[in-house]
């Protein structure tokens, strides 16, 4: 399945991957999770919020237990994270069918839509929606860099943009989450471990910051005579590191946007997008507002700690062959569904150089399969 995955979206320039939300690669990697869900004879819903649900069984009748994850990838992504997720679901159901297995509750595999926000830039947009976190109005306000709204492109798509929001029917179907997704970082490296569990998601949020200038020519403005907003954008950055390291954070400014962008003009503005995560709250607030002093700054996402249910966790980690458990600084739909009450949890799967959101994003075959059947044997336990 991985293999049938991998031609979509990818730039044969880098090997990485393009797969934003609502894209004819986002579209047909919807199609492709549809396929394999009527050959496994699952039911597939889509959600007004562009979430795809299959089930084995009927969760109307009793909530049932889900796993999956997302198939839209960063801008020169890699191949696994999140397509490994739903993968590995899918993988996990022929398991249990192969052992004869009927579940005693329904069991659903999902796929998120807009998990990573890089197109409209706030992540998990599909389980925000669902939830309630993210409000309707604002979200489909957001534009992407080519000015369209996520209200036009949903309606590009034949979706009904009026109609996202929170959705309690969908909640109610879901009793328990699991997420498998391959590991952003070595801990399980470290640690000599196939497949690991989740403790906790570190709070983390994404601010835009906005410098305005005037925009000048480059040849003929004094450099007495300039107002230019790169000068304080890069002070900013070189502070954003200073800062973090000070308050033992990490903080990353990854997105750019000048205008007018011309190599021979002095900029007119400068927006840029940080990026801070830790494991303290106060920490990661504390390297935003020294940040901003002065500045334009406007809060985008905001995703506060999330600790998995211990009970849960340590239930999931035995059945897993007695998996370490380990935090993560990586946003998931997983902490998003805990944090709004659902049940979750989070199975991770070896990656031998800890790089991630790059095409050098890897995982072994053979920590694929054991991360499988350690799914498999969730599934098993919490379906009973």
């Amino acid at each position: 399945m991985l293999d049938e995955l991998a031609r979509i979206g990818r730039d044969p320039a880098t090997n990485g991957y393009v797969r934003d939300a609502w894209s004819a690669a986002d579209l047909e990697l919807r199609e492709w999770f549809r396929g394999e869900a009527a050959r496994r004879g699952l039911d597939v819903h889509e959600d007004r919020n562009g979430n795809l649900w299959a089930w084995w069984g009927d969760p109307s009748r009793r909530a049932g237990v889900v796993t999956g994850s997302h198939l839209d990838s960063v801008r020169q992504g890699g191949a696994f994270d999140g397509p490994l997720g739903v993968v590995s679901a899918f993988a996990a159901l022929d398991v249990l069918k192969n052992r004869d297995f009927v579940p005693g509750r329904p069991l659903g595999i999902a796929c998120f839509s807009d998990e990573e926000g890089a197109r409209f830039g706030v992540p998990c947009m599909g389980s925000r929606l669902l939830t309630g976190v993210l409000d309707p109005e604002r979200a489909l306000g957001l534009t992407d860099d080519e000015g369209d709204t996520l209200a036009d492109v949903m309606a590009g798509a034949g979706r009904k943009p009026q109609a996202i929001g929170r959705d309690d029917e969908t909640l109610a179907m879901v009793a328990t989450f699991v997420e498998l997704h391959v590991e952003q970082g070595r801990g399980l490296v470290e640690l000599g471990a196939p497949v690991g569990v989740a403790s906790a998601i570190w709070p983390h949020g994404r601010w835009r910051f906005d410098f305005r200038g005037e925009a000048n020519h480059a040849g003929t403005t004094r450099l007495v005579d300039r107002d230019d907003p790169m000068l304080p954008f890069a002070r900013m950055v070189l502070a954003a590191r200073e800062t973090a390291t000070t308050h033992g954070v990490v903080a990353t400014v990854g997105k750019v946007r000048v205008s007018p962008n011309n190599a021979n003009a002095v900029p007119g503005s400068v927006s840029a997008w940080l990026d801070v995560r830790g494991a303290r709250e106060e920490d990661v607030r504390a390297v935003v507002g020294e940040l901003a002093r002065g500045v334009e700054v406007s809060e985008e996402s905001w995703t506060p700690v999330v600790d998995f249910d211990a009970a849960l966790r340590d239930r999931v980690a035995a059945v897993a062959g007695h998996a370490p458990v380990l935090p993560t600084g990586a946003g998931h739909d997983a902490g998003i569904l805990a944090s709004a009450g659902v049940p979750s949890a989070m199975v991770f799967v070896r990656n031998p150089t800890g790089v991630s959101h790059s095409p050098q994003e890897h995982a072994e075959p053979e920590d694929c399969e054991a991360g499988v059947v350690a799914l498999a044997n969730v599934l098993e336990d919490l379906c009973r």
